[in-house]
């Protein structure tokens, strides 16, 4: 599948993830220039340079600052992305959203603001592909 084709961020994996296991809780906070995929529990913030993935299992309590958000679970705290934030339909987020472009699903719960910081107009985002997670 050509890069063009791969619309969806997590369809363009780098290679392996730094994984957060399910049932694993982490207090405090999260640096690096790797893609991460939490399942788990984290309390605390993150400035990573790449992708972060918050599975359906995930809960998120503190401040996400990244390249790339994908969040499946649920986030109490702010995300600020330079790139894109991308929210599935089992997501639920309570805080500010900002990134350079944010594609919400059908589904998605968002108590708060949603800014872009890089699109002068909205886009539709109609997801059409149901994976399980």
């Amino acid at each position: 599948m050509s890069e063009s084709r791969r619309r969806r961020l997590r369809d363009r994996s780098s290679g392996t993830a730094t994984l957060i296991s399910e049932g694993c809780r982490i207090s405090g906070v999260i640096t690096g220039n790797c893609d991460f995929q939490v399942n788990g529990e984290v309390e605390g913030d993150c400035e990573i340079d790449s992708t972060l993935m918050l599975a359906k299992s995930a809960l998120w309590k503190g401040t996400i600052r990244a390249g790339n958000v994908v969040v499946s679970g649920h986030v109490e705290g702010d995300i600020l992305a330079t790139g894109r934030v991308e929210i599935t339909d089992t997501a639920r987020i309570t805080g500010t959203v900002s990134a350079a472009a944010i594609a919400v699903a059908e589904g998605a719960v968002v108590e708060g603001v949603m800014k872009t910081t890089s699109q002068p107009e909205p886009m539709e985002f109609i997801e059409k592909r149901h994976t399980e997670d």
